[in-house]
This record gives structure tokens, sequence and C-alpha cells, in this order.
């Protein structure tokens, strides 16, 4: 049987319900979000004050004063209903944002984000430039960078653009007349719009979307990733070869571009950003999740192991299985991962570093804590402070999303 009959799905009458999907740890807030500034809401004053004193007070060498930057901007808002960042103010805006992102594992190195500005970006093909130049410096060969893109807020009377992924990368997903599902279940009302804007869908399992941009001004216009910009991996296993024989794959980089940042009360919508991959999003979520490739029966399968009662564990068995294939795969080729033990301490690290410095870490322990072997991890055995802190990253609800296919 080849790869593709492998990977395509049969619906199920007794299937569970679908849980959200995890496209990555660093995901929006398990709290309500504040209002989006879209439209002819004004910016709140004193969120504004709060970011600039927090600026500020880690770092006191600005050419304003504190007193003389927040006179500025009051005069903006009160003029405009908002106001813009300087260059500094929005790189550590979208540092801190990832500082306090509570469902994030990997916030170590908050301080290394690289970020670019494209607050100036208003043509769909200009936009779509920066967002494959955020691919290009984010892949790095390999050497995945964590990078952040911040595009023009949403202000009144100037809405800002946005794209309908939810990730750069992501795979199709095709419905086909039998009722089975060929690629990405996640995805299949973006791939039936998208089809309809024009893109000629190849039908594989792991075909990459195109970008949909919709900028205010403009009707919503579909872009490629160019193919060079988007480095995948090939999943083999060190120990059994037969694994290779179901033609898996992962791309490297996965960066978020549904949710908005939040800072100082001003809305990025457009804000995408990435990490690196921990390997149990991959193996333990994406290939794996009922609502996703749903594949752990056909690994277990192809292992030759005996999934005939749920007692010979074959699904635990398989699912070590399938992460020991993803962090070997990615490792061989030289493309930057990290494994959910080493993760965890590096996140208490995190928080003995924050604690020291007297700031409190938000911590959303049902997404802190990897979906593999978690009570071996130390982060399982404690909690956490679970505040809302900002800036911050949020669900857009406001965000342009693909017509629903029926």
């Amino acid at each position: 049987m080849n790869s593709e009959a492998l990977l395509a799905r049969a619906p199920t009458a007794d299937a569970p319900a679908p849980h959200p999907t995890a496209p990555h740890p660093c995901a929006p807030q398990p709290v309500p979000a504040p209002p989006s500034s879209a439209g002819a809401v004004e910016v709140d004053v004193e969120e504004a004050e709060d970011f600039l004193g927090l600026l500020h007070a880690e770092h006191p060498d600005q050419p304003l004063t504190v007193r003389q930057r927040m006179r500025q901007v009051r005069a903006e808002i009160a003029d405009t209903g908002s106001y813009a960042h300087t260059a500094d103010e929005l790189v550590f805006g979208a540092r801190v944002a990832w500082r306090n992102s509570s469902r994030c594992i990997g916030r170590l190195y908050w301080q290394s984000l690289r970020v670019l500005d494209r607050r100036n970006a208003t043509e769909p093909r200009e936009i779509h430039g920066h967002l494959c130049e955020h691919l290009r410096q984010a892949t790095n060969g390999g050497r995945i960078r964590p990078t952040i893109s911040v595009f023009a807020p949403d202000v009144p009377g100037r809405p800002a653009p946005r794209v309908w992924n939810d990730q750069l990368i992501r795979y199709a997903g095709y419905r086909g007349d039998d009722g089975r599902t060929v690629g990405d279940p996640a995805h299949l009302d973006l791939t039936e719009a998208v089809r309809r804007l024009g893109w000629r869908a190849p039908g594989g399992p792991f075909d990459v979307l195109p970008l949909v941009v919709d900028a205010p001004g403009h009707e919503p216009q579909l872009f490629d990733v160019p193919e060079d910009l988007v480095l995948e991996v090939a999943l083999i296993h060190p120990d059994r070869p037969e694994f290779a024989e179901l033609g898996l794959r992962w791309h490297a980089v996965p960066a978020i571009s549904n949710l908005r940042l939040r800072i100082g009360g001003v809305d990025y919508p457009l804000a995408p950003f990435n990490g690196w991959y921990m390997g149990t999003e991959i193996g333990a979520r994406n290939l794996v999740d009922s609502d996703r490739y749903d594949l752990l029966s056909v690994i277990a399968e192809r292992l030759g192991l005996d999934t005939g009662s749920e007692s010979t564990l074959w699904r635990d068995r398989a699912l070590v299985e399938v992460n020991i294939a993803v962090l070997h795969s990615f490792q061989r080729a030289g493309v930057r991962i990290s494994d959910h033990h080493t993760e965890s301490r590096r996140f208490l690290a995190h928080l003995a570093k924050e604690e020291r410095q007297g700031r409190r870490v938000p911590a959303d322990w049902s997404w802190i804590v990897p979906p593999l072997s978690g009570s071996l991890t130390p982060v399982f055995h404690r909690y956490y402070d679970e505040a809302d802190q900002r800036p911050n990253f949020y669900p857009d609800e406001t965000r342009a999303r693909c017509p629903r296919a029926h």
C-alpha cells in the first residue's frame, strides 16, 4: 500500500468529539482576551501607561523620561484614538509578550526574539514578501531562530491586514467523494476556500497551503509559499527501517499567524511568530491526534505491535516510537528541535531566573506539562500562576476567516 493510501482517513461514526488542536505551545491565553482596538475603539490610556512604566522600569536608559513619553502618548491618543510605538517599544513589547505567554514552555530565550518591524507594509504582495522573508530568516538553514514580524496595528478608522492561515506553513486537507480525508483534517475548510480562489491542489497528504492575505482596500489575495522556504524533514526511525515506508514528514518552522499581539493597548492582528518545535508537538499531537492525522494505529500496525487489546499498551509504545522518529529525523537533518525532558528543565530555569528578577511567571499547567510522559518531567510536580499579564498574544475575534465550506 502506498503512503497516500495509508494516510487517507475513513470517517468513523463513533469518533470522539475533537479537542482543540494544539498548533504550538505558545498559544493564546485561556482567559477572556481584552477587546480589540479595531474600528472606533480608542486605546486605553491606563494600559498604555502601564506598558511604558514597565519598559522604563526594566530599561531606564530611554531617550525620554517616562513622564515625557507618557505626555506624548496621551496627546496622540486624544488626537487620533491610538499611538505609534517607537522601535524600542515594539521590540520590548513583542519580547515581553512571549515572556508572558502562559502556554509556552520555551520562554527561557524570550530576550533573543528577533523582531522585524513591518508596520509600513500595506499592499498584499508586499506583505507576502515580508512573510516569505520571515520564513527565510526564521528557518536559518535549520538553525531555527525565534522571530516575529509585526505588521500595521488596528487603529480607529484604519483596520489592519490579516491572513486567513493560522500558521504560515500548514498542510492541506481534502474531503474525498467516499468520505475519506487525505492530508490534515484541521484544514479542510481552508483548503476548500483556497481552491475556490483558484489554488490548484495537488491532492497529497503533505501539500503546503498557500497564504491568503486580506489587506484593507483589497480583495483577499492568494500567494504560494515558495518551495525553497519550506524546510521539511522526512521522518525515519533509528532502529525500525519499516517506519520510513509510511512516507511521513513535517515542516521545520511553526510560525503562528492567527493571534493578535497586544502591546500597551495597541493590537497588531498580523504578527506571525515562531520558536522551534518541541518533538511532542509533532509526534504526540499533529500526527496522532484524532482530529489531525490520527496515525497511531497505522504506525502500530507498521511496527508489528499487538493492537488486539488495550492491555498491550500498543498506543503508548507506538507513541514513544513516533516521537523517537521525530527527534532522530530532525537531529539527523540538522534541524533544531527539543525534547520534552530538556525543555521542561529549561522552563524551570526560566521560572527561577524570572523570580530572581521579582517577576511573576504565568503558566497554564495543562499546556506546560508535555503530552508524553508528563509525570516524568519536573514541570508536572508543581502549581503555577495563571495570571493574565500584558503585553501578550490573544485570539483575534476580528481576524479574517475563510468561508466555511459546506
